[in-house]
Parts: C-alpha cells; structure tokens; sequence
C-alpha cells in the first residue's frame, strides 16, 4: 500500500511539473521560432546555426552562434503559452560557449512580457529578468541577475564571478516563492539568499532619525594633545638651508640671470616635524550613533518574486568578438527538471567537447612541432649549402690566383735570360 502511495505521490509530481519553454536548437526550423530584431539596422548581427570547433556530438551541441564582430544581438521567442510564476518556483537555464575566447561582451538571456514587439526589440524593451555572464577585459567578468520591480531594473549587491574560458557552461536561476533565489553555474551553487536582502526592491526598512542630530558639546575625540608636553630644543631648525660652499659662476649676468642665490640642501639639524604627544581625552564620549527609527515608507512585499505575464524569451547582448554559442534553454517550475535536462545535454557535452578540444589541441601541438622542426632542417641545410658554396668559392679564388702568378714567374724568367745573353 505504502509504495503505492509513494507511486501516486510521485506521479502527481510529475504531472504538476510545468515546463514553459524549451529550445535544444536541432535543426535549422530554429529560424521559424526566433525572430531578428531590425531595431538596429546595418549594426544588426546575424545567429547561425553552430557546433563550434570543438563539441561533444555535433547533432546535440547545435545552438545559435553570433557570427560578426562588433555588432548588437537581438532575437526572442515566443513563449508557448505566456504564464504567471505566482506561487511556483521559477528555473531558468541555459547554456553559454564562448569558444572565441571573448573580450568584450554580453551573454545573458531575458525574460519579457508578452507585449514586446519582437521585431523593434532593442535595450529600452522592458523586461522582467536579465541574467546570465557578461565579460569586458579583466576588470568585468560578472553574472548579471536584474529583476525589474515597479518601472525598474534593479542590479544584484552580490558580485557573482562568471566563467571565462572557452568552453560551455551551465548558468542557472532559480526564484522561489518564498523570495528567495539560487544561481548555479555548472550544477553547483555560487550564490543564495533572498531577493529583498540583495536588491533594493524596497526602501530600507529602518532610517536614522531624522529629528535627532548629534549634540553640539558631545565630544568624539578619543584622543588629544598634551597639554604639558613642550616642544625640545632644536625643532625650530628648518628642513632646508643655503649651501654655504656654493658660489656664484663666473658667466653670472645679474641683468640677464636676476640676483644670484646659494642652492639649497637638506639641513643635518633639522630633526623633522615636532608634534605632541596624545592622551586620553577626559571629556570623550564615544562614538556617536545616529538612533534610528522605524521607515514609514517601508511597506513589505511577499510578491517580490512574482511576474504575471512572461510571455517572451530573448537575447539582446552585444560583443566586440564573435562565436558565442547559446544552446539548451529551458524555462520551468520544476528544479528537478531543469536538472534533469543538465544531465541529458550539459553533462554529457562537458566531457566529450574537453576530450575532442584537447585531442584538437595536441593535433596543432604535434603540427607546430613538426613545422618548427621541418623549418630548422631546411635552416640548417640552407647553411651548409651557403658554407658550401662559400669553399667552392674560396677554391675557385685560389686557383684563379695561382693561375694570374704563373705567366709573371715565366716572363720573369725570359727576361733574365735575355739579360744574360
């Protein structure tokens, strides 16, 4: 009876799990679903259906890939049947390859409301939630997490450090309705806690009294000079003096170079700046604490969390370098789900693109050393040709000097016979 129960139990589960959109990008109908912005004309940027260079299974690892440098990115989708996440648990997840080694740009995702126009989508288009990584030089390697609350787009107090590799990662939200939140990157758990601790959804709950100031006599000095503590002998001497074994230069012209005066140097007396001892200041107080009161403007908010109409999902990003692939979103109610759908997908790819990038990488290892080598040998034949042809050189020079000299030896020895005679 009881594991009937569990089975009943389980299978409710099951079935109140909602899985609002999901997008593995197999094949190139992708087009059909996701729609270009035009917002920015000829700056527009261009998704293509990719693996990359390296993936785990060329069939599973498709997704989108921006294709131009330096250009804006803007395409969404249409949620199936726009929905409410009041009272449920919100997932989103994706995943982010930015096999280009970026330098400059976004990788985040949005979530929007069902009145945006997808083909004027730009960065005024309001939206609900931004989340996801986003790089610019080493000073910006964060993940945004910006939800919007009454009008406006409120940024994480959290730094939360994003991947930078170029490999594929798994970034994952989780929003509950209990106002609190979870980011994952790769499964694991790098952020938590709750949505009004973290972002200024609402005015701080106490304020400093504002009909109190802190008392003219209150004293927050800790420590003041010794009266009675004199200043030594000595410390009237000044840093720098004339340098009495300086004399004026010969070429001096006091019309032209104005009076001349000795140079300065360091003093040897000078024994620096004096200043008092301290001691306790009889008439300290302590620090002074503003009291505070409670905000009359803070009104809580258990719907922190809640959106009544997500209806769109997209990216608008821009990036200096292309070849980021966006690929395997899933939004839903459900954190096993999602999870799930990380094992099917991100799980498997992780391991076999790394096995295929480093067999890529000790394939070009293997080549380089190889040309390097290939290009030391013909190096060093080159030389040994050069000093080759240098001793042929050397010998052809000798011989024609050899030659030069004989006729002189014999012309020589003609005319001394002819002397004789």
């Amino acid at each position: 009876m009881m594991s009937v129960t569990i089975f009943v139990l389980a299978f409710i589960a099951f079935a109140q799990c909602t899985v609002y959109f999901k997008d593995t990008f197999d094949d190139e109908t992708w087009e059909k679903r996701w729609i270009h912005s035009k917002s920015k004309g000829g700056d527009a940027g261009k998704f293509k259906l990719s693996s990359g260079k390296f993936y785990g299974d060329k069939a599973r690892d498709q997704g989108i890939q921006t294709s131009q440098d330096a250009k804006f990115y803007q395409v969404s989708a249409k949620v199936p049947n726009p929905f409410s996440n009041e009272g449920k648990t919100l997932v989103l997840q994706y995943q982010v390859k930015h096999e280009q080694n970026i330098d400059c740009g976004g990788g985040y995702i949005k979530l929007f409301p069902s009145t945006i126009t997808p083909e004027t989508m730009n960065g005024d288009s309001p939206y609900h939630i931004m989340f996801g990584p986003d790089i610019c030089g080493p000073g910006t390697k964060k993940v945004h997490v910006i939800f919007t609350y009454k009008g406006k787009n409120l940024l994480t107090k959290k730094d939360i450090r994003c991947k930078d590799d170029e490999m594929t990662h798994l970034y994952t939200l989780i929003v509950k309705p209990d106002n609190t939140y979870e980011v994952r990157i790769d499964g694991s758990k790098v952020e938590s806690g709750t949505l009004e601790g973290d972002w200024d959804f609402l005015p701080p709950k106490r304020i400093k009294d504002p009909s109190l100031s802190k008392p003219a006599d209150w004293v927050d000095e800790a420590k003041i000079d010794d009266p009675e503590d004199k200043k030594p002998e000595g410390y009237d001497k000044p840093e720098l003096i004339p340098d009495k074994d300086a004399t004026k230069p010969e070429d001096w012209d006091a019309e032209e170079d104005g009076e001349w005066e000795p140079p300065m140097i360091n003093n040897p007396e000078y024994k620096g700046e004096w200043k008092p001892r301290k001691i306790d200041n009889p008439a300290y107080k302590g620090e002074w604490v503003h009291p505070e009161i409670d905000n009359p403007e803070y009104k809580s908010d258990d719907n922190l969390y809640k959106y009544d109409d997500i209806g769109y999902i997209g990216f608008e990003i821009w990036q200096v370098k292309s070849g980021t692939i966006f690929d395997n979103i899933i939004v839903t109610d459900d954190i096993a789900e999602a999870e799930k759908f990380a094992k099917e997908t991100f799980e498997k790819t992780k391991v076999e693109e790394k096995q295929m990038k480093d067999k890529i990488e000790e394939e070009e290892r293997k080549k380089r050393e190889e040309e390097e080598a290939r290009t030391k040998k013909e190096e060093e034949e080159k030389k040994k040709d050069e000093k080759e042809e240098e001793e042929e050189d050397d010998e052809d020079t000798k011989e024609d000097t050899k030659e030069e000299e004989k006729p002189a030896v014999e012309d020589s020895t003609d005319d001394t016979v002819k002397d004789e005679l």
